[in-house]
């Protein structure tokens, strides 16, 4: 397939969010999307409540590990999609995709915390990205 869309997901420390959304994208669409995850300020490892709420769900992201932005994979991919509000990112002129910013629930606010917390988080970006894939591979 040539022309198989490609998707970046940021957040700030690519250590949740971002890594949550590419683990579940890589679930519902295996190869029919490239899939990236990037932060901001790229921490240096993996949340762990991210890595078991998501291995509740059957995906996986236990082999990532933080990093960076690379803006020729900016300039490259079809859709950047920026996890809440913290992470600040601006497209390259030359971008070919879009951006769109996703303000994920934040169940901290609310007072609830821990696993309860990362559960509902998860749930939140799982509808979006199985939105996301419906839209990028309708017309691939």
């Amino acid at each position: 397939m040539i022309d198989q869309p490609s998707v970046l997901f940021v957040c700030v420390g690519n250590g949740g969010k971002s890594q949550m959304a590419a683990a579940l994208a890589k679930k519902h669409a295996g190869d029919a999307l490239e899939i990236h995850s990037a932060g901001t300020k790229p921490g240096t490892k993996l949340n762990q409540q991210s890595l078991e709420s998501i291995a509740e769900v059957g995906a996986d992201m236990s082999q990532g590990f933080p990093k960076g932005i690379d803006l020729d994979l900016i300039r490259r991919v079809d859709r950047v999609i920026i996890l809440g509000a913290e992470a600040q990112l601006e497209m390259p002129i030359n971008a070919n995709g879009t951006l769109q910013r996703w303000l994920t629930d934040e169940p901290s606010e609310r007072g609830i915390e821990g696993m309860e917390r990362m559960r509902l988080v998860r749930d939140d970006i799982d509808a979006r990205v199985q939105n996301l894939i419906a839209e990028l591979t309708q017309n691939a």
